[in-house]
């Protein structure tokens, strides 16, 4: 592109954090220094004043434009660099370069504007097949224990006369205040035994542990689940007000939107009048609490990286972008739109970006998120292993009773093994009861 030495120009803009700010006696920020990137571009030279009124630009009833736009238009600047923002309104009035930066209309609110907490919200720690896992593992020690204090002769040496304690019931029992550190007695006097209760006591700790470390966790990131994710939840609800920019193009978007949920926003603002004068009042509204500023997103942004108790929702409506606007048909605005790209493909407006808007917040934590089976398999895998341990030595102290029992008898150790294990796992607390009754009723006979 050949540069053309052209007057110098007359460039309005208006203050705002970072487009535009005061540093002593002159101007910085975003807007100033890509000025300067396209003057050095372009070679011409330029003269920077403030807008007398203070505005962006709206027309009135009567045609008249007020703000940058309206300078431009009456010609007393011939530029207006500032984020304004690229509408068909203003695209009729002034000429627009292409956009130096693209935004949206999105909602800013405090952190701490979080929804009330349901009442299982003690399970969010784990997701809901961890809690199946854990429900199996549970029924599954329990059966294991069951098993094992029948089967080890340790345990249960005389099942023809004596009570197993470790009836099914009480494995159950036994396992769950094992579970919440109770503890339930009686206690496993066999090495299987005790090894299935060890590996059963090691996974509690490892998931209790887990547990209250997320529940913390979610407690306190719990304020980033907001009430309000988006328009919809906005306009549903009457706790939190909101508002936007007098005159701005947000506020014509509301009220020229033929969306059902835009207009209810719009007809609220306007019965309210919770409008704001400023974007720094929209901001200190907001961090006082309930009170939702909507405004561009990019603006938004640039809040929530400078006041760490504020956060953007997700959601963005009406994606558009910031122009510079020139007078109706000057040709400089061609050669002000080619620069423009030319920065923008060369990665000068995204430093300038990272530049301005550079985050002064320490990074929250991580928000909590329930924790899944595999975040865990390491523990269910101990248990497993521990489980089948001690039904292993179950069944080899068993085995060891009944080959000494065969050299008594004479028998084959399988024959006495197949003996044991179907009198262990047939008799149960009723047989024992009523062998006992029929015992008594002779003895009073």
């Amino acid at each position: 592109m050949d540069k053309e030495v052209l007057p110098d120009l007359k460039i309005t803009t208006i203050k705002q954090d970072p487009y535009t700010m005061s540093k002593g006696s002159q101007l910085e920020g975003y807007c100033m220094d890509l000025l300067s990137e396209l003057a050095k571009k372009l070679g011409f030279e330029y003269n920077v004043h403030l807008v007398k009124d203070g505005s962006y630009g709206r027309q009135d009833e009567s045609g008249a434009w007020n703000g940058m736009v309206g300078e431009v238009v009456r010609g007393e600047a011939d530029l207006a660099i500032a984020p304004l923002t690229l509408t068909a309104a203003r695209e009729k009035a002034v000429g627009m370069t292409k956009p130096f930066m693209q935004t949206g209309i999105s909602i800013l609110l405090r952190k701490d504007i979080a929804e009330e907490a349901g009442f299982f919200e003690f399970l969010t720690p784990f997701s809901v097949e961890t809690w199946v896992g854990i429900l199996t593992a549970y029924l599954g020690t329990a059966i294991c224990i069951w098993v094992v204090a029948r089967l080890s002769p340790f345990e249960w040496s005389q099942p023809q006369t004596e009570e197993n304690h470790f009836t099914f019931s009480h494995s159950l029992w036994f396992t769950a205040g094992a579970l919440t550190l109770q503890g339930a007695g009686p206690h496993p006097k066999a090495l299987s035994g005790r090894i299935v209760c060890c590996t059963w006591w090691l996974f509690g700790l490892v998931l209790l542990a887990c547990y209250f470390s997320n529940l913390n966790t979610s407690q306190v990131s719990g304020s980033n689940q907001l009430m309000v994710k988006g328009f919809e939840d906005l306009v549903n609800q009457q706790r939190i007000e909101y508002g936007t920019l007098s005159g701005s193009s947000t506020l014509a978007f509301f009220k020229n939107s033929n969306n059902p949920t835009y207009r209810r926003i719009y007809e609220h603002m306007n019965t309210a009048k919770s409008f704001v004068s400023s974007m720094d009042e929209g901001v200190r509204r907001a961090k006082e609490g309930n009170f939702a500023f909507i405004g561009e997103s990019v603006s938004l942004d640039l809040a929530v990286a400078r006041h760490c108790e504020l956060v953007r929702v997700h959601e963005v409506i009406c994606m558009r972008g910031y122009s510079i606007a020139g007078t109706l048909g000057s040709p400089m605005l061609k050669n002000l739109s080619v620069a423009i790209l030319q920065l923008s493909e060369a990665g000068e407006l995204a430093y300038l970006r990272s530049k301005w808007w550079a985050s002064s917040c320490v990074a929250d934590p991580a928000k909590a998120s329930a924790l899944q089976p595999h975040s865990l398999k390491g523990i269910f895998l101990v248990l497993a292993m521990g489980l089948g341990l001690g039904l292993l030595l179950a069944i080899l102290e068993l085995t060891a009773k009944s080959r000494s029992r065969a050299g008594d008898q004479r028998k084959s150790c399988c024959t006495v093994l197949s003996e044991e294990l179907s009198q262990r796992l047939r008799t149960n607390n009723t047989d024992h009861e009523k062998r006992s009754q029929e015992t008594t009723d002779k003895d009073k006979a």
